[in-house]
């Protein structure tokens, strides 16, 4: 009995750190997927307005990440490393755009401060677009897990990176778009 307490001790041990972190969590669209459309709040600057993934795809490629929630210590980095390199992205044709759980209000606060007015945030309060991109925390599915996507101009999905560490988004998703860059202009 002594031996079956301390393995079941073991076993719950394992599953609460498996549950507080969730790395090995990906979402499942890949390279070669459609990306489901979107029209959601968004705020630029503060500025609050209609964010339609259409639109954007009209005008190159779209880096769209996930993030779990607003002015979180993970999430404001990982802000500040995409507002950092916007223009970077911008050299590669692209646009970025984030989207978490948060309400508008939030948000609007968010897409100034952190973002630093350079690349909006759209909110998801219903979560329904994380679903959609199967972008959920696998222990609490209204919140989004750190996923980035790169979605080519035909809506096709280009490169997918899920890791709650923010350190690694931006360089991936700008070698992604480097990439699928040179590919393109090759042929």
């Amino acid at each position: 009995m002594h031996m079956k307490n301390r393995i079941a001790k073991a076993v719950a041990a394992i599953v609460c750190v498996a549950a507080a972190y969730p790395l090995a969590a990906g979402a499942t669209l890949g390279p070669g997927d459609a990306a489901p459309d979107f029209v959601a709040k968004a705020s630029l600057g503060g500025n609050v307005y209609d964010y339609s993934l259409a639109d954007a795809l009209k005008k190159g490629p779209v880096v769209l990440y996930f993030y779990p929630a607003a002015f979180t210590k993970g999430c404001t980095i990982e802000a500040h490393q995409f507002a950092e390199a916007v223009d970077q992205y911008k050299a590669e044709g692209a646009t970025v755009i984030g989207v978490s759980h948060d309400d508008i209000g939030t948000l609007k606060r968010f897409s100034v401060s952190e973002c630093r007015s350079k690349f909006p945030v759209a909110a998801d309060a219903d979560s329904k677009i994380i679903r959609s991109y199967d972008a959920a925390m696998p222990m609490k599915s209204s919140m989004a897990n750190r996923v980035s996507y790169v979605i080519a101009p035909d809506g096709k999905v280009i490169y997918e990176y899920t890791s709650l560490s923010p350190d690694q988004h931006v360089t991936n998703t700008l070698q992604a778009l480097r990439d699928w860059n040179a590919k393109h202009k090759a042929q």
